[in-house]
């Protein structure tokens, strides 16, 4: 599986997406037009080994809520991604078996150096 989930209003995302040798193949799931679905966040969490990688600690809602002083588990963690699309770290990058989440420098070029050993 070839896939991005990204928020198309983002730049960060779109940033990201460009540094990409290439995405060519790619699916593309803007996930403020179409959420993730319990399935697809279920294959991220099988690739990542937890939801809490996943999850967003900068998103807006989080400070809100007052998430921040919550003791959130695996389950809540999963819970609020499928409520609310801002709490999906973004962009999610799938190749094949590999997924690369967030936008920190080094995922990004883990991301990089992914596609261009293909």
């Amino acid at each position: 599986m070839r896939k991005i989930y990204y928020l198309k209003t983002c730049d960060t995302c779109k940033r990201i997406i460009k540094a990409l040798s290439s995405t060519e193949g790619f699916e593309f799931q803007d996930i403020k037009e179409e959420s993730v679905t319990v399935k697809q966040v279920e294959e991220m969490h099988a690739l990542t080994g937890n939801y809490e990688v996943l999850f967003s600690k900068r998103a807006k809602l989080y400070k809100e809520m007052g998430l921040k002083d919550a003791n959130l588990s695996e389950s809540d963690f999963k819970r609020y991604i499928l409520e609310h699309y801002t709490f999906l770290n973004r962009p999610v990058i799938i190749v094949e078996d590999q997924i690369f989440v967030g936008n920190s420098p080094k995922v990004v070029e883990q991301a990089i150096k992914a596609l261009s050993n293909e």
